[in-house]
Formats: C-alpha cells, sequence, structure tokens
C-alpha cells in the first residue's frame, strides 16, 4: 500500500501548524509543503511541519491525496488554478482562508470535476504572525468552520472533519453565506473598528498632543488582525457587503448608547455596563464547549457518515466514497 501524501501550500503559521498536528497524528503520511517564500517553507522543514518541500507547486501538488491551501485569499485563486489539472482524479482540496463566497465560486470555475473542495476556516485565538510559533495543539479547543461545495462528496467531507478532530479542534459546519455573514461580525468588523478609531484620532487637530498619551487600551482596540495590509484589503473588498450591514448595525450601537449616556444618572449607565460586562464574561466562560444547538448541528451533518473518532487514513479515502455511493444506490 502505498504511502498517503498530504500537501500544504503556504507554510506560514496555520500551514505549519496544520504540519505539526498531522505529522504528530500520523507518521505515516508523507508530508509535502510548497511556499513561494523559500525561507519559509525551509523553517517549517526545520521545525518538523513537512517531511521535504517543493519550490515548484505542482511538483507539490502531484499524486497528493489531500491538499491544504493555506495562503493569502489572493493568492488561493493562483493556486486553484495551476495546480487544477494536475491533481490526482479524487483529490480533496480545503483551505483555512476567512472568505468562502468567493473561494466557492473560484473552486467551482477552476478544479476539475474530480477533485472535492471543501473549504475550511479556523477561528484561532492567539495573536501570533510569526512561523516559529507554530506548534502541534496550535487548534486545540478551537472552532473549525467546515464549508463544503455542494459537489464535495460525503466521503470528501468526512476526510476533512476528520482533519479537524486531528487538530483537537471543534467542526462547525456552515454554507458560504452563512459562513461570510457571521465572519464578518466577529472577525472582519473589530478591522473597521480599528480603522475608524485610528481615523478619528490622529486625524484630529489633537494628535500631535494625543499621540503622546495612549497607553495597552489603545494599543488594543488599534490593532489589525494582520500586519500585512494587503491581506487585510483583499479581506475586506471580497467580504465587503457582509461588512456593510455589520458597520450599520454597530453605528446604530453607538448613537444608542450615546443616547444612553447622554440622558442617564449614575445607577442606569452602570446597570448597562454591569450587563455588558457580565454578558462577555459569560461569553468567554463557555466559548470552549459549543452549546447544545451547535453541537446537535454539527453531529447532524455527520450522521449518515461513518466513525470520525480519529483521523481517517487516505488509503481508506477510495473505499469510503465506494461504500457511499453503494449506501445511497440502495
Amino acid at each position: 500500500m502505498s504511502q498517503p501524501k498530504v500537501t500544504i501550500v503556504g507554510l506560514g503559521l496555520i500551514g505549519s501548524s496544520i504540519g505539526l498536528a498531522l505529522r504528530k497524528a500520523q507518521p505515516e503520511f508523507k508530508v509535502v509543503g510548497h511556499d513561494k517564500d523559500s525561507s519559509l517553507a525551509r523553517k517549517a522543514q526545520e521545525l518538523g511541519a513537512v517531511e521535504k518541500w517543493e519550490r515548484n507547486l505542482i511538483t507539490a501538488i502531484e499524486d497528493a491525496e489531500l491538499v491544504i491551501i493555506s495562503t493569502a485569499l489572493a493568492d488561493i485563486r493562483k493556486v486553484l488554478e495551476s495546480s487544477g489539472p494536475y491533481l490526482r482524479p479524487d483529490c480533496v482540496v480545503t483551505d483555512t482562508s476567512t472568505v468562502k463566497g468567493e473561494l466557492m465560486k473560484w473552486a467551482d470555475e477552476l478544479l476539475p470535476e474530480t477533485a472535492h473542495f471543501v473549504g475550511g476556516h479556523p477561528m484561532v485565538r492567539q495573536n501570533y504572525e510569526d512561523a516559529e510559533d507554530a506548534r502541534a495543539d496550535f487548534f486545540a479547543g478551537t472552532t473549525y468552520c467546515i464549508v463544503p461545495s455542494p459537489k464535495a462528496h460525503p466521503a470528501a467531507i468526512e476526510l476533512v472533519t476528520s482533519l479537524v478532530i486531528m487538530l483537537e479542534a471543534e467542526p462547525f459546519f456552515l454554507d458560504a453565506e452563512e459562513h461570510d455573514g457571521q465572519v464578518a461580525a466577529v472577525e472582519h468588523l473589530p478591522m473597521m473598528l480599528s480603522a475608524a478609531l485610528l481615523m478619528s484620532t490622529t486625524q484630529a487637530p489633537s494628535w500631535r498632543d494625543l499621540r503622546r498619551l495612549p497607553g495597552e487600551t489603545f494599543e488594543r482596540a488599534t490593532q489589525f488582525p494582520s500586519a500585512d495590509p494587503e491581506n487585510n484589503a483583499e479581506i475586506s473588498l471580497a467580504n465587503r457587503q457582509n461588512i456593510s450591514l455589520w458597520i450599520d448595525a454597530y453605528v446604530d450601537s453607538l448613537r444608542e448608547l450615546q443616547e444612553k449616556l447622554t440622558a442617564a444618572d449614575d445607577g442606569t449607565w452602570e446597570a448597562l455596563l454591569t450587563k455588558l460586562i457580565d454578558t462577555r464574561a459569560r461569553w468567554l466562560a463557555g466559548r470552549g464547549m459549543p452549546d447544545e444547538e451547535a453541537a446537535a448541528r454539527t453531529m447532524g451533518e455527520l450522521r449518515d457518515m461513518t466513525s470520525i473518532g480519529s483521523m481517517l487514513g487516505l488509503n481508506q479515502f477510495r473505499d469510503l466514497k465506494q461504500r457511499l455511493e453503494d449506501r445511497q444506490q440502495k
């Protein structure tokens, strides 16, 4: 039986962490990497995230049964376009991008009918940028969104779900529209808030003096999710409609707070802030444990699949695919 091959395209923090986790859980897999930045690729190999790395994308993805794309959004289209004709039949392709609507269109347009695309998005909490911070347990306890293409075979969905569980993350199933609308609120809107705070303060006439005053609170509030302006721009433009809706909701909330602050006395204002702080504390305390509705939804998506208690061996993928197809024909 041949050694199963997994290719990771993009060997930054996310890609390298996936590689470390995969090689730890499934040492028999051949994990190959590719990155247009050769220094990142070398670092990933030094860390043990990949067994080897290839300079050429086509060489890297040839004969791979699972391809994981962990690059900037704009680069994903280029990877799909370049690699599509060279993917082996029944190859499963997944990604880690924060936007899925555009990506689904690209996958449908550029991948062959024999490939199965299942979108992925790890909702990581750690605020690291350096690939050297990669570690095997990087995703432990996080929510990992799974957004299957309508064309993806159930066995391909199970394969990606098993990968997520192997990463010790919690799979959460969404369609592309749901994903982009919800992620706009919790990932993309905060980027807009940072931008707005910087605009309102740094463009103020008093900024020359004001800039000497900010402490940690201002520093945290103005921190962008990525230090790469190009990546931030690509993501926000790709999801602009959903972000715009959430900006409207946020402006309404700011106006409401302004009105309440103007009319409030000590007691009512303190009560409002107490309620909001308590809401945040309860969310933080419970975010590591999915609620019953989310758990039921997650398992509901898996009801027609076989056991996913551990990472599905890639050598078993075609057998599973055939069994599921036989089951559907009965």
